[in-house]
């Protein structure tokens, strides 16, 4: 007999108003979201960010900036003879960030993570790969702890290959695929294991390659629900049996036929699983063929203003497009723990790369993809802040987003550049932020859970109108972002069994974890509970 685990919540009131402007999109009211200044200076440059189950994230930039603004502790220096700008370096090129006490701590990174790729193992240790020059062949694990006293452990020789600009994406046996990179036309798994300890060829990636601006780097990659690898490069996607290496499926080019792949760069989601079998893919902004030799040329091409999307296990699957409220190019595209997804960052002309971006797009826009076409996209309170090249965004436990990064030029320059290099951090609060949330009934941490066995969510309710039809819980896998693209993001809505009341507000509603690890590969999750679309703070579980 199966007990079920009982896990705590709560729950807010809507208070948003919406002026309806037009059939294209939704224009919020003023209180749209709101944006809060955390850091000033962090001292590095947030180019990747991965949340961990301890509430701190590793940030990290690279190390052939020259010095950055934070100094390594306890006398510390990184020694490198073949650096070309500073040999001698007792700064920090990584930082570890506690959401908590809002603060920062330096971290030792050893060879250069610029422009590299990471997912988070079952046991919640950063796997970090590749990277520029001494790191291109590096694998790095941060394992978290609670003491300040956790740094970073590197191999200089982890990859067979080198890997800048790659994707990793975690596998259901708790491995890493460890997928291209620049002039890189192949993958390799990490860790080892006897008969998969070699470079595997992909034609794929080839076929993907545009000469001159390759278009196929940091390619979008997504677990199936039948255990294969969704991989979007350029224009194409195709569906991959990465245990027999070969594509099971090829889906149409995305209408139009524009990149949207590094350094055309859009962005991409695998939307909810709201419904297992039915795995939709959203694909939004990048820039049209040719835009990345204009750039360079000093031509500024507007950024594509439309999303694809796709069910990629439809039996003839096509693209679906919309029109965004504008264009953008670099736009970082994040999972709302209500199945929403906020698309902020970026610009809206060139490509990414340096200086090639232009007209900083500074509104975020929120995606609601069950509302009716045309009817899905949400303009939000503008930042004063731009956010270009290298920027990034992530979701925090409490349902805000962290902003930080945008440094479209090489070394820490502040001065005579179109986009200074920012290090500031800033908090994207969506409008349910600062609503009527349900809330968690007593403080329950690193949870564990079991896929496919029953779990009870126990939560209360602020005064109001109940809808009981209107609760979900939702599950959500942090993910490792750099370059527009959250890799190893995922949510899960879970199946709904029954929901009681406990007593007077105090609500208790059992659903299903999710039942096998190609739906949710083990490791830490964030779960919520959302009634009327207003989602709880977060608590973290662990599915095994």
């Amino acid at each position: 007999m199966n007990t079920p685990l009982i896990l705590p919540f709560f729950l807010p009131q809507l208070m948003i108003i919406l002026l309806l402007i037009s059939s294209r999109y939704i224009l919020s009211s003023a209180a749209a979201g709101k944006w809060d200044l955390l850091q000033s200076d962090i001292g590095i440059t947030a180019m990747h960010m991965q949340l961990l189950h301890t509430d701190r994230v590793v940030i990290f930039d690279r190390t052939d900036f020259g010095l950055s603004n934070i100094s390594l502790p306890h006398g510390k220096c990184r020694d490198d003879p073949n650096e070309r700008i500073v040999k001698h370096d007792c700064t920090a090129h990584s930082v570890e960030y506690s959401v908590a006490s809002n603060s920062i701590r330096p971290l030792m990174v050893q060879t250069d993570v610029w422009c590299s790729s990471g997912a988070v193992t079952p046991d919640g240790t950063l796997v970090q790969t590749g990277g520029f020059r001494d790191g291109e062949h590096a694998v790095r694990k941060y394992r978290p702890c609670s003491d300040d006293y956790c740094d970073w452990e590197e191999n200089g020789g982890g990859l067979l290959v080198k890997r800048w600009y790659a994707t990793n994406h975690i596998l259901p046996d708790g491995r890493s695929i460890v997928f291209g990179g620049r002039e890189t036309f192949n993958y390799e798994f990490y860790p080892k294991r006897r008969g998969a300890d070699k470079v595997y060829e992909s034609p794929f990636l080839r076929q993907t390659n545009d000469p001159g601006s390759e278009n196929n780097l940091y390619p979008f990659i997504f677990l199936n629900e039948d255990g294969n690898l969704f991989i979007f490069a350029n224009s194409r996607a195709i569906l991959f049996n990465y245990n027999k290496g070969v594509v099971v499926k090829n889906y149409p080019t995305i209408p139009g036929g524009d990149p949207r792949s590094y350094p055309s760069t859009g962005s991409a989601v695998l939307l909810p699983l709201k419904k297992y079998g039915r795995a939709e893919v959203l694909v939004c902004g990048g820039a049209p063929r040719g835009a990345f030799m204009k750039a360079r040329h000093g031509a500024f091409v507007g950024a594509l203003n439309t999303c694809g999307r796709i069910g990629i296990n439809d039996a003839n699957p096509s693209w679906s497009m919309e029109t965004m409220p504008m264009g953008r190019i670099m736009g970082d595209m994040v999972l709302l723990p209500n199945g929403n997804v906020l698309i902020i960052n970026g610009g809206g002309s060139g490509t990414a790369g340096w200086e090639y971006g232009r007209d900083a797009v500074l509104s975020p826009v929120i995606y609601r993809p069950y509302n009716r076409v045309g009817m899905r996209f949400e303009v939000q309170t503008p930042s004063s802040r731009p956010r270009m090249y290298h920027s990034t965004a992530i979701l925090l436990r409490d349902g805000r987003v962290l902003v930080g990064g945008s440094n479209p030029h090489e070394f820490y320059r502040f001065t005579k550049v179109r986009f200074p290099t920012d290090l500031t951090l800033e908090a994207f609060s969506p409008s349910y932020v600062n609503a009527l949330r349900p809330k968690i009934v007593a403080p329950v941490s690193q949870s564990k859970i079991t896929h496919g066995k029953p779990v009870r969510v126990r939560f209360t309710l602020p005064p109001g109108r109940v809808d009981a039809s209107s609760v979900m819980v939702t599950m959500v896998a942090p993910s490792f972002t750099t370059h527009s693209f959250s890799m190893n993001q995922r949510l899960l809505i879970l199946s709904r069994m029954n929901m009681a009341i406990v007593a007077g507000r105090t609500h208790e509603i059992q659903v299903t974890a999710p039942g096998s690890v190609n739906l949710a590969p083990s490791g830490y999750y964030l779960l919520f509970v959302s009634h009327q679309g207003i989602p709880s703070e977060g608590i973290w579980v662990q599915i095994t």
